[in-house]
């Protein structure tokens, strides 16, 4: 049985520009492992226009930044994983959190399709951009 992944673009607040939440099976990644100020990355970063975002996956594996908490990444460590496609499996593993009691997430393992879809819908959806 595959994971599923949504991604959410939350709209911009005072403090920070739109940014990106990571559902897997209807669970925020971020939020469960850098608490609730923790932010996710930047939308603008993560869904370049004109170009493929970093979230797709290939066969060659790398590191992405998923969030970090409130205090910021440089203080305290960023939650980051790695992305990998095996075929038709995207998988997230090896993941570094950042100090925190939380433990790091499970591996993940997405159906190919179904991460490339809602990759390019979210690369494809750019209500966020009227925002900022």
């Amino acid at each position: 049985m595959f994971d599923h992944l949504e991604i959410r673009v939350l709209p911009p607040e005072p403090r920070w520009a739109a940014q990106l939440r990571f559902l897997v099976n209807g669970e925020d990644v971020v939020e469960g492992v850098v608490d609730e100020g923790g932010r996710g990355p930047f939308a603008a970063d993560a869904l370049c226009a004109g170009q493929p975002s970093l979230l797709r996956a290939t066969s060659e594996a790398r590191r992405l930044e998923l969030g970090e908490p409130e205090c910021t990444g440089g203080c305290c460590g960023f939650l980051s994983v790695v992305v990998q496609r095996f075929g038709e499996i995207v998988q997230w593993s090896d993941w570094e959190v950042p100090y925190a009691p939380a433990p790091p997430p499970p591996e993940f393992h997405f159906d190919a399709s179904q991460y490339d879809a809602e990759v390019a819908r979210a690369e494809a959806d750019r209500w966020w951009q009227v925002h900022t």
